[in-house]
């Protein structure tokens, strides 16, 4: 089931792979070249606000990353945060995991099944398998994937932990929230974790957490495994001064533009055609920016959105830095991605939770940037965060290991989905999936390893991938795409020569909307996908 690819490693990790096949226990074999993972995850970012993507934010550390390392230009999330991170912590769609939907805010969790809204006991995550082959496990972020115990990190295969087990908080102190009766969790190492009222800022202490928890990885002779999750760039706007003045004024020229310069920058670096990719018009709902009274006001909200970014940036420079202190980074395959697109939430001009007119940016604000804006920071597809279509499902994805990717600045065509981050670790470890953990049966895994694509190799892709949530829903055979909006009809699109999804073919083929719709309902039923419209029980 899986790609076994073992040339390029050394003959202890051969000789490891063959004691596996012959069911020789492989904790007790650790080949000493196994590689570390490094995986870090950006929360409600763009497809295009990075600038190895084609954003003008500066992103110098990641670029590095692209530059030193492998581009996906087909890459695909859940296109929303929960059901996001449940797949790629376990290789299985969401549904499988326990969360089609977000996190149960009540103790004890929903009626176990699809919608239980917290991680099941049938699957395990990548931080259980790569324990039992001998590595050290870390994760410094936000969690959001089981608001109680035993449902957090440390209980499923973290060896330390410093996280936000809720979803996006206050950066400054996660006890003002958008509403009063909205309360942020934080733990440390399987305690609750009291942020300083002062000096406090989310994705700092991210960073902080993240490198220290580097060097202590880095006094054993143990591989290691680090989920780094940072908050940024999702609501509430929220940055540092000395950041957000780095953008004021730079928003000025309006999203159009932004749009435009962002695309023709895609376009140079050879990311999408123009012919098979054109630049989707702007949303319908959005105004011209001519049309834009408080320019200003809008400025300062995408010149924040943009300082939180730029903050996450230099949080990952400092853990790069680290990596190659620690004598590491050669040997430590480092994946970044998006957990969905850019949001809409807020309306044309962004929302303020709070009754107030205080500008964005400082503790006591609780705003979005708005769909006009997130628009532009999905360029150059439609829609957004929890649309199945391109704008809500396509990331970024960035792969880097010094000592085996030698594809340096370039692009890969390749479909991957969030389920082959659990199969690739599988796979650069040396260690098999497993059948049972606890003594339980688990879920089969649903991923394919990218360690070909990573090589240089050719590999297998997804027969089809499928999507659901709230009505949202799609399926992607090859080139054909098959989208909905919640309670409108299925689209059609060929992604060969219609990536933007632009020209619907739904009536042009039929066919093939009647055979992907038949494939998407069994894909349902296996995996217990329940139609919102329906009233059905959802356990959440």
């Amino acid at each position: 089931m899986r790609y076994k690819q073992v040339t390029f490693l050394s003959t202890f990790l051969y000789i490891s792979l063959a004691l596996v096949a012959s069911g020789v226990n492989h904790s007790c074999t650790r080949p000493v070249q196994q590689p570390n993972i490094l995986l870090i995850m950006a929360d409600d970012m763009g497809y295009s606000d990075i600038g190895c993507y084609g954003g003008e934010i500066n992103t110098p550390n990641i670029d590095r990353l692209a530059e030193e390392g492998l581009r996906f230009s087909q890459f695909y999330n859940n296109a929303i945060c929960c059901p996001t991170r449940a797949s790629l912590l376990t290789g299985v769609y969401s549904h499988q995991a326990g969360m089609g939907n977000m996190v149960m805010h009540e103790e004890g969790g929903g009626k176990p099944g699809p919608y239980q809204g917290y991680l099941n006991d049938k699957t395990v995550t990548i931080a259980e398998v790569l324990q039992t082959a001998g590595y050290g496990t870390y994760i410094s972020g936000k969690w959001h994937v089981g608001e109680f115990r035993p449902n957090w990190p440390t209980d499923r295969g973290f060896d330390h932990s410093f996280s936000l087990i809720s979803g996006a908080s206050n950066y400054f102190d996660i006890t003002k929230g958008k509403r009063a009766d909205v309360v942020r969790v934080m733990e440390k190492d399987g305690q609750i974790y009291h942020p300083p009222k002062k000096g406090f800022y989310m994705t700092t202490a991210i960073t902080e957490n993240a490198v220290s928890m580097l060097d202590a990885a880095g006094e054993n002779d143990n591989p290691f495994f680090m989920y780094v999750t940072y908050t940024a760039p999702h609501w509430p706007l929220h940055a540092l001064p000395e950041d957000i003045e780095k953008y004021r004024g730079k928003y000025m020229v309006g999203w159009d533009e932004i749009r435009k310069n962002r695309y023709q920058r895609q376009l140079e670096m050879g990311l999408f055609d123009e012919e098979y990719s054109p630049l989707t018009p702007r949303d319908k709902d959005a105004p011209a920016w001519e049309d834009v009274e408080n320019k200003e006001a809008m400025d300062l909200k995408m010149a924040v959105y943009a300082a939180q970014i730029d903050r996450m940036d230099q949080g990952i420079g400092k853990i790069m830095d680290k990596l190659k202190q620690i004598g590491q980074k050669e040997n430590t395959l480092v994946i970044f991605l998006a957990d969905n697109g850019a949001s809409a939430q807020g309306g044309p001009y962004g929302r303020n939770w709070r009754e107030d007119d205080l500008p964005p940016g400082g503790v006591d604000s609780y705003q979005s940037y708005g769909f006009s804006w997130a628009n532009a920071s999905n360029t150059p597809f439609r829609y957004y965060k929890i649309w199945m279509h391109e704008g809500g499902i396509a990331t970024p994805f960035i792969a880097s290991w010094p000592a085996q990717i030698k594809q340096h600045g370039e692009f890969t065509g390749h479909q991957g989905h969030i389920m082959d981050i659990m199969a690739t670790c599988c796979d650069v470890a040396g260690i098999e999936y497993p059948e049972t953990y606890n003594n339980k049966p688990v879920t089969a895994l649903e991923g394919k390893s990218l360690l070909p694509v990573l090589i240089g190799e050719t590999a297998d892709i997804h027969k089809e991938l499928f999507w659901y949530r709230e009505g949202h829903k799609a399926v992607r055979q090859g080139k054909w795409k098959l989208v909905a909006l919640s309670g409108e009809a299925w689209e059609l699109y060929d992604l060969d020569l219609d990536r933007t999804e632009l020209n619907d073919l739904a009536t042009t083929y039929p066919e093939k909307v009647e055979e992907l719709e038949g494939l998407h309902n069994k894909w349902a039923e296996k995996c217990g996908v329940y139609d919102f419209e329906e009233g059905q029980d959802l356990g959440w």
